[in-house]
């Protein structure tokens, strides 16, 4: 498979001395100037992997990174800066916006193309980087293998107020929260499910277990009750007295942030649903059980 890189950078001699070198591997390469160029070739030439300079004419890297990072279609774009920045704010504030890695210049041209081929293969392994679960790719074709069969059931668990616990205490913290909740998915099913069982992750802040009818509400209820215990622990002490979060708003008014919360709703095997992307619509929008 030929992957398609976009170079972002508005030096005309980086930009085509990294184009050369990066054909010559055997890659196509698009390239942009300006950080509103680079979000138009985003979605007009679906590359694999981005090389975004953080210093840009009009834009800077970070903002491209935050509107990628917000739609849909681009979210799961790999994303390395390279830039004259080598402050630890800067480089925080890369990887916070779900950068894979973050090369400051002068670089090693060599190693910045082992560092493009090693996060290639780490986003074709269609598994989460942080949990190790199969993604988005992996959980819907495995509901389609599973729609051809009878004696199915599908748990849903969906994270809600991640996203904001991520905003107020980092990516760091919202790692621990994610790999905390793979492990009592895979200990819940190691404990109380079927040995086929499959679980997944097609978002951050959603999961799902492909089990038997029979176990499904088992399941159901042991990781409600644990996760929703859980959740609370990921908090300061001062937070989890108060039952909430108080932060001040864009006004410098305080408000309370709910903690997180888990919802787990079944799907029972039905003729209702024609393909997995059907399925996946009504996972998606768990109700509360």
């Amino acid at each position: 498979m030929k992957h398609t890189l976009l170079i972002v950078e508005d030096d005309p001699d980086t930009s085509d001395m990294l184009r050369v070198y990066f054909e010559a591997q055997g890659y196509t390469v698009v390239t942009a100037g300006t950080g509103h160029e680079a979000l138009t070739k985003c979605q007009s030439e679906s590359p694999n992997l981005i090389l975004l300079d953080v210093r840009l004419p009009d834009i800077d890297g970070f903002e491209v990174g935050q509107v990628l990072q917000s739609d849909v279609r681009t979210s799961r774009l790999p994303v390395i800066f390279v830039t004259e920045r080598r402050e630890r704010d800067d480089r925080i504030a890369g990887l916070k916006l779900g950068a894979i890695d973050y090369i400051t210049k002068p670089f090693d041209v060599q190693e910045l193309r082992l560092r493009v081929r090693n996060a290639l293969r780490r986003a074709g392994s269609q598994n989460n980087p942080v949990t190790g679960l199969p993604g988005e790719k992996t959980s819907l074709d495995r509901l389609g293998w599973m729609m051809e069969r009878d004696g199915w059931a599908v748990l849903g668990i969906h994270i809600s107020g991640l996203d904001k616990f991520n905003e107020i205490y980092g990516f760091v913290a919202r790692d621990d929260v994610l790999r905390a909740i793979a492990l009592t998915l895979t200990s819940a099913v190691d404990e109380l499910g079927s040995i086929d069982d499959f679980i997944g992750q097609p978002t951050e802040n959603y999961f799902l277990i492909i089990t038997v009818p029979s176990k499904a509400e088992a399941l159901r209820r042991h990781i409600t009750d644990r996760l929703n215990q859980a959740m609370t622990y990921f908090y300061p002490i001062h937070d989890r007295e108060a039952g909430f979060v108080r932060r001040g708003d864009d006004n410098g008014e305080q408000v309370k942030v709910p903690f997180m919360g888990v919802t787990v709703s079944v799907m029972p095997q039905s003729s209702a649903f024609t393909s997995s992307e059907e399925l996946w619509q009504a996972l998606s929008q768990p109700v509360r059980a």
